[in-house]
């Protein structure tokens, strides 16, 4: 059904347990979707430790492999390393993490990720704060020029998609949102027209 959706991206969380208080999916599950998949896959680890796993992703499909800014010391190494690995590097920021930690290194940031709820659970609200954080990485972005997507997370809706794209927004997850509708291709389609 994605497939054949408007949707651009498959995004696929995956959690410990640890970092989150939730478990998901990990590897074999992955690489056994990026077999019938033919859309980019966006991989957001919510994972302690996570560059011990960065060639486990790369090698199940991920294309954009995002880490949290709050899971390390070593944030640089870990995104050089997933570059060097041949993927697209993502660093996602909980909502009580400001925008200026990534200050020093968002030019190695190909996506950066916005969490618009807390970790772990789909279906809460939007935390309306995050407008804010968007407008300060987009005025950040564009003052230093480089082409970081800022993707947003958590609580995505018709109603809320429009103003989200209006504050700089480039991406949108709407798991909740799509998932929980009688007809997920149709409301795909009109979250990309809201956005628009």
């Amino acid at each position: 059904m994605i497939n054949e959706s408007e949707a651009d991206w498959f995004h696929l969380d995956v959690m410990d347990g640890r970092f989150v208080p939730n478990i998901s999916y990990g590897m074999s599950v992955i690489a056994q979707m990026k077999k019938r998949a033919k859309k980019t896959f966006d991989v957001h680890l919510m994972v302690v430790d996570p560059e011990r796993y960065l060639e486990d992703f790369k090698k199940a499909g991920a294309d954009y492999l995002t880490v949290h800014y709050e899971t390390g010391y070593h944030i640089h190494r870990t995104l050089t390393s997933i570059k060097a690995l041949g993927m697209k590097a993502g660093l996602a920021i909980n909502p009580h993490t400001p925008v200026e930690v990534v200050q020093d290194i968002i030019q190695e940031i190909d996506l950066l990720l916005v969490m618009s709820i807390n970790p772990g659970f789909g279906g809460q609200k939007f935390l309306p704060h995050t407008y804010h954080k968007i407008r300060q990485a987009k005025e950040m972005i564009n003052g230093i020029g480089t082409s970081t997507l800022i993707e947003i997370d958590g609580g995505v809706t018709l109603e809320n998609a429009g103003e989200i794209v209006a504050a700089g927004a480039d991406v949108l997850v709407a798991g909740n949102t799509v998932f929980s509708s009688a007809d997920p291709k149709h409301m795909i389609k009109r979250l990309k027209q809201a956005g628009k």
